[in-house]
């Protein structure tokens, strides 16, 4: 008979105290691994560290959800000012374009109204 994987061991007369202490030695070493690794799984800096990182991986995620959607929106906004071959159509930016003067004129006459009084 020998040892078993589970940590148990069967009684063998073959085993000498050498080879015992090397075994209870050997599996020191792995606990003292074990342990170490325990403790820096649940050393506070590296739980702030992996949550930091959780959160940046999500930040990341959101931003790059975002760009796409803001991407997609201004192409598509882009595609109804121009045509096919790039050039601008008049027919669409001209009144876009008057009704942001005529916004901007608003503004500016309401803001002189205000500080006039």
């Amino acid at each position: 008979m020998g040892t078993d994987d589970d940590g148990g061991s069967a009684v063998s007369d073959a085993r000498t105290p050498a080879q015992i202490e090397a075994d209870i030695k050997r599996r020191r070493d792995t606990l003292a691994e074990t342990l170490d690794e325990i403790g820096v799984r649940v050393h506070p800096k590296t739980i702030v560290g992996d949550a930091k990182a959780q959160v940046a991986s999500r930040v990341d995620a959101t931003l790059g959800r975002a760009y796409v959607g803001v991407n997609r929106a201004l192409s598509q906004v882009r595609a109804g000012f121009t045509r096919e071959d790039g050039s601008v159509r008049p027919e669409r930016v001209i009144p876009v374009a008057l009704v942001a003067v005529g916004l901007v004129g608003l503004v500016v006459a309401s803001s002189r109204r205000d500080s006039g009084k």
